[in-house]
């Protein structure tokens, strides 16, 4: 299993998944979802404290839902509710995760973001082969990202307290069993100790700078 090993912000970036208000409260208990994004302001400070490549990543449809395949069952579901829709209060970032000016926020239409998105031609552009994933559902977009970049043979690291899962036995499975197995599965704490400079403590609840809608990208 992958074991976390020193990286250089200049070839890594962060990609923060899904952390968009449907996400958090339709689908995960309050508790499990205030305990989730509790660490992402830390989270988002050491990636820019250090120079590391910030890339938000949501899910969004048009009104209508025109991307979404009657055969795709998940989506179509959210289609049904009318949930996900592009400027829409259930689809906006939550406050704690909002993007910075200038971070590229990626606006898929299914569970991977490198799905019909440009993602990987950021990544590219900007010689990243470090990603450090975070976001909610576990059995979601991050199991998804860590198959899809796997293949991509990106070097990965899963932050273990800033992902979550509606159903917590299926997130510690996937965490300590198959995501490890491809990734190397650390807190924000041990993430801190492998990047380099960090002499500084966490700066708890911490609040990035406005941008908030999905449709401003």
């Amino acid at each position: 299993m992958p074991e976390l090993s020193p990286i250089d912000p200049r070839s890594a970036a962060l990609l923060v998944m899904d952390y968009q208000v449907d996400t958090l409260t339709k689908f995960m208990t309050a508790a499990q979802s205030a305990e989730v994004i509790t660490c992402v302001p830390d989270l988002l400070a050491m990636a820019r404290d250090a120079g590391m490549m910030v890339i938000h990543v949501v899910v969004a449809f048009r009104p209508g839902h025109p991307e979404v395949s009657p055969r795709n069952a998940l989506f179509s579901r959210l289609k049904a509710n009318g949930m996900m829709v592009a400027g829409t209060e259930g689809a906006v970032i939550h406050p704690a995760a909002t993007a910075r000016e200038g971070e590229p926020i990626v606006v898929k239409h299914r569970i991977s973001p490198f799905v019909g998105t440009d993602l990987e031609t950021l990544l590219r552009a900007n010689g990243i082969d470090t990603l450090v994933l975070a976001g909610v559902h576990t059995s979601g977009v991050v199991l998804s990202t860590v198959r899809h970049a796997g293949d991509l043979d990106y070097r990965l690291v899963v932050v273990r307290d800033c992902c979550a899962d509606p159903d917590a036995e299926v997130h510690a499975m996937l965490l300590d069993i198959v995501i490890a197995r491809q990734a190397a599965v650390v807190t924000t704490a041990e993430l801190a100790g492998a990047l380099p400079g960090r002499q500084h403590p966490l700066r708890r609840g911490s609040a990035p700078a406005t941008d908030d809608g999905v449709a401003h990208r």
